[in-house]
Order: structure tokens, then C-alpha cells, then sequence
């Protein structure tokens, strides 16, 4: 009579679809989980996003906890989390800044003085490119308006920019979100104080174009004679832009080229009409920015210059390939492996673009994924890795990356592990428990398709710890990769890992990495020997490293 009373009530064990602690409520899914604090939220949402949202809440609707979420960081300690947002944004460690300038864009509306005033202090520190500056104006519109603090904000960051450095700027990044440099520039308006020369003839093609220096502006100096402000300002305008009107007005190909190998154009600095020319695309190719080449690896193989065995696959193989180049690039591991997928599909995401993949770039670009994570020490531990492979884990996107699901995410983070780690089982689960025979030698997108393979089902993120305590299996550590939305099976995780500890003796330890931005874990907080991870930035597997030791 007792034991049947136990599967009703215990304090030991309790189904997934129950509450096993006043702390739990319940998720997405019906099941119950740990739920965050507001704090390790506003992470989860900087650097996941909420893109897609997830199979059981819909954009609009996680978008919208993530932002009420933002408010009450805000309402709490309004500067410090503005510092959290900037110095997350900063760190490199999200694979896209838009959630980070979304929620700038927030605290520059909130209404503590206080904070306002951090946020746009913030600004140049969250919005690092002329498209990051876009995409703030074009948000922050729908939480203020634009006051004289807002305007001297935006101000700042056209004038405390080196003038080379502004130039660049502004021939590279046109245009974005219905917004260009001569629309903020005309809001920003009087708040343009005192600037040098070359800030002026910067502004001033900004606005007016090349033409703008003909319009005369007489300035009187004491002692000399008057002469034209124009004349002055179109002296000192940057070789840069001077380069830029020639490329418009060129219609040559193989002058354009020489233009663009001269003054190391970038491809947004091209008109249209010359991209369709394979010799333009070769003059870009040594000089591009790792970030670059990987958004235009389909382009340059759909016009010829990436090909088996040619000049352009060898050089475009030699920038890829070279570490202390991914290095310096701050390159996330996401976009590499975002466009690992999209290359090796031979067809763009959005738009009419196909190509052939070029066998030897795939391979690059495998490494170079794995590249992004030199740094990592191994444990030497013996680690049980659980994919969640459920249904949901397969819907909505991680930061908005095209085709990188959570499930895509988390066996490319499985392979770093596979790779650095001398003893580690590979399970996959949903309802049940799958071992996945996976390699550090393997392919990723091998691997990807390896794991699509398996059966999906509800979510029982207890099998790991249940499976290694019913096979006798000694694990220093359990890492779990899963969107916590679980609610299937007879006990909670957190649970299932204290009875493993009990009957193994062994004093595992688990790592839950949330693949989305909701508000829920199946790590226990008051656990220390439970760690909750975001993000797959390439200090990720370190810290988790760390934390096994």
C-alpha cells in the first residue's frame, strides 16, 4: 500500500507534469521548471534573441516577456543593467547586437533621468556601426521621442569619430531600416556643435553630396583676404569618399577594379550595376573582411571567381583558414557555422541566389568553426552529453541565424565537447534515450544530419541522469542541451541527479545550456553543483570546462 502511495506522493520524486518545489512554475510545454531570475533572463534574451520563437510560444509573445522582462531590470537598477547590456554587447559573446540595441533602446525611454542618461551615454558602446546606429534610431522612436539629450547622442557618435574612421562609416553603411546618414543627421540638427574641417566635409557630402561644396559659404578671417568654406572643406575631404564618387561614376569594369584594389573598397561601397562582373568580385576578394567573405562565399562562387582549383577558392581558403585572422575578427562561432549550413546548401536564404559548394570551402569552414574554440582546456573528466531532440527543439531560430535551430546549435556545441574531451557518451533524447555513436572526427553538418534522423517526442530531460544511474555509469558531469521546456516522465532532473549522487557515491555535477530566451531551467539555483549556461560564444565550453574541474 505504501509504494502505491509513493508514486502519488514523495518529496524524493515527482512527475515532470507536477511541481517537485514551490520554486518551479509551470512552462511552456505543461510541465514544471525552475524560473530565472529577471537578471539571467535579460542575458538569455541579449544573446538568444527571440527570433522564431519556440514550439510552444510565439515570437510576438517571448519577444514581449523578453521586453517586460527588460523594464523591470530597468525598474530595478536602471545603470547597472544598462552596463550589463553595453558590456554583453561589447564581449562578442552574442552572435547578433540587435536584441542588445532593442534593449538599449528601451532604457533610452525608461523614465529615470537617471537611466535615460546612461543609455544614450551607451550608444557608441552598443551601436559600433553605422547599421547598429540605424537599427537604434528606428527603435528608439518607438519608446521617446527625440529630445535635445537623444539628438546630442547621436551627434556624439558622428563627432567623436576619428574622420578616416567616420568616412568609412558612411560609404560602407548607407543605408538600413528606412534610415540613412542624412536623415539622422538632419533629426540630430543643432545638436551638431563645434567640429574640426574634415568632420565638416565629411558632414557635409553626408548631406549634400559632392555637389553640397559648390554652394559657397564666405568665411572673414582678421588680416586676410575672404575666402570659400566649400572650397576649405572640399580640401580636406577624405581620399576615401573621393574614391567612392569615382566608382559611381565609373561604368568601366576593369576600372572599377583597379579602383577598388587601389583604395581596398568594400563590396557595399560597389554600385549594383557592377556586381555582376566577375573581375570586380575578384578585386574585392583579398582585401575582404573574414565577416564579409562569409556572407558573400555564394556570391562569389554563383559569378565563377570561388571554382575547384582556382585562384579565388585558394585565397578565399587561405583567409578562412588562418586562426589568428578568425581571431581578430571577433568572429562568433554561430556565424561560421551559420554559414557552414547556408554555403554547403548551395542556395542563399532569402532571394533567387544558387551555386554549386566548392568541396574544399566546406571543409574550410568546418575547421574554421572549430577554429573559434582554440582556447579550450579540457576537463578530463568523464562527461555524459544529452541532446534534447524533441519536437521542440527544431522550431525557431537562435539570434535570428538562418537554419541554426536550437537543435542545429547544440550538436555543433556537442562536437567542440566530442573534440577537446578524452572521455565522453553522447545521448540523445526526447521521450526516450538514444546513444549517438558521434566522433570529433566527424563532419559537423554529418552530424547535423545524424541527429535530424532520430525520432522526436515529448521532453523528458531525465533520462541522461536516470539511463548512467541504471547502467552503473560513473559521470563527473551531465551537460544537457535543451530549450527546459519539459514536461514528460516520472521525475524532475534536478531530482533524478541527487539520486545518482546518493546511489553512485559520485558527486556529479550538471550543466543545463538553454537553447532559447525563455524564462525557464531545470537546474536548480540553490544547487551549486548545477550550472545554467547561454549562449555559444567561444567561452562557453571554457567555463563549462572550468566549472566540471
Amino acid at each position: 500500500m505504501a509504494n502505491r502511495w509513493l508514486k502519488v506522493f514523495s518529496r524524493r520524486s515527482a512527475p515532470q507534469s507536477e511541481p517537485a518545489s514551490p520554486r518551479q512554475a509551470r512552462n511552456n510545454a505543461g510541465g514544471y521548471s525552475f524560473v530565472l531570475d529577471d537578471r539571467a533572463r535579460l542575458e538569455r534574451f541579449l544573446i538568444l534573441g527571440s527570433e522564431g520563437g519556440s514550439y510552444y510560444v510565439s515570437e510576438r509573445a517571448l519577444t514581449i516577456d523578453n521586453g517586460k522582462c527588460v523594464e523591470r531590470c530597468l525598474d530595478a537598477d536602471g545603470p547597472s543593467t544598462v552596463e550589463a547590456i553595453a558590456a554583453l554587447s561589447e564581449s562578442g559573446r552574442a552572435p547578433k547586437n540587435s536584441p542588445a540595441i532593442f534593449a538599449l533602446a528601451i532604457a533610452a525611454g525608461h523614465r529615470d533621468p537617471a537611466t535615460r542618461q546612461a543609455a544614450l551615454a551607451a550608444v557608441p558602446r552598443v551601436c559600433r556601426t553605422g547599421t547598429h546606429l540605424f537599427e537604434f534610431v528606428a527603435t528608439v522612436e518607438q519608446f521617446r521621442g527625440w529630445g535635445r539629450a537623444l539628438r546630442r547622442a547621436v551627434a556624439r557618435w558622428y563627432l567623436d569619430k576619428d574622420p578616416r574612421a567616420l568616412a568609412y562609416q558612411v560609404v560602407k553603411y548607407r543605408q538600413r531600416n528606412g534610415w540613412s546618414h542624412r536623415d539622422v543627421l538632419r533629426k540630430a540638427g543643432g545638436a551638431i556643435g563645434p567640429h574640426s574641417l574634415e568632420h565638416e566635409a565629411v558632414l557635409r557630402w553626408v548631406v549634400d553630396g559632392i555637389d553640397g561644396f559648390a554652394r559657397e559659404r564666405v568665411v572673414t578671417r582678421k588680416g586676410a583676404a575672404q575666402v570659400s568654406y566649400g572650397t576649405l572643406a572640399r580640401e580636406r575631404l577624405p581620399a576615401l569618399i573621393e574614391a567612392v564618387e569615382q566608382l559611381a561614376a565609373c561604368s568601366d569594369p576593369r576600372l572599377a577594379a583597379r579602383l577598388i584594389d587601389e583604395h581596398r573598397l568594400t563590396h557595399e561601397m560597389v554600385p549594383g550595376t557592377l556586381k555582376q562582373h566577375a573581375v570586380i568580385w575578384e578585386a574585392l576578394l583579398p582585401h575582404m573582411p573574414v565577416g564579409a567573405l562569409l556572407r558573400n562565399l555564394g556570391k562569389l562562387t554563383e559569378v565563377g571567381v570561388i571554382a575547384p582549383h582556382s585562384v579565388g577558392a585558394r585565397t578565399a581558403a587561405e583567409l578562412l583558414g588562418d586562426p589568428a585572422r578568425l581571431a581578430r575578427a571577433r568572429l562568433h562561432p554561430l556565424a561560421v557555422l551559420t554559414a557552414l549550413r547556408i554555403y554547403a546548401r548551395g542556395r542563399g536564404h532569402r532571394g533567387k541566389l544558387v551555386w554549386t559548394p566548392v568541396t574544399k570551402l566546406v571543409d574550410v569552414l568546418d575547421r574554421a568553426f572549430y577554429a573559434c574554440f582554440a582556447n579550450v582546456v579540457p576537463s578530463q573528466k568523464r562527461l555524459v552529453l544529452g541532446l534534447d531532440v524533441s519536437g521542440s527543439m527544431g522550431c525557431g531560430e537562435i539570434a535570428g541565424l538562418p537554419g541554426v535551430t536550437p537543435a542545429v546549435g547544440s550538436a555543433a556545441m556537442a562536437m567542440v565537447t566530442l573534440r577537446s574531451e578524452p572521455e565522453v557518451q553522447t545521448m540523445a533524447f526526447s521521450t526516450k534515450l538514444v546513444h549517438v555513436d558521434l566522433s570529433g572526427r566527424r563532419r559537423l553538418d554529418d552530424v547535423v544530419a545524424t541527429l535530424g534522423r532520430i525520432p522526436m517526442g515529448g521532453t523528458d530531460c531525465s533520462l541522461p541522469m536516470r539511463w548512467a544511474l541504471d547502467h552503473r555509469i560513473e559521470a563527473d558531469a551531465f551537460v544537457i542541451y535543451t530549450d527546459n521546456e519539459t514536461w514528460f516522465g516520472q521525475v524532475h532532473p534536478h531530482q533524478a541527479l541527487r539520486a545518482y549522487r546518493e546511489r553512485m557515491g559520485i558527486p556529479a555535477k550538471l550543466i543545463v545550456v538553454g537553447m532559447t530566451a525563455t524564462q525557464f531551467s531545470i537546474a536548480d539555483p540553490d544547487d551549486a553543483g548545477m550550472l545554467d549556461v547561454v549562449g555559444f560564444d567561444s567561452a562557453a565550453p571554457a567555463v563549462m570546462a572550468e566549472f566540471v574541474r
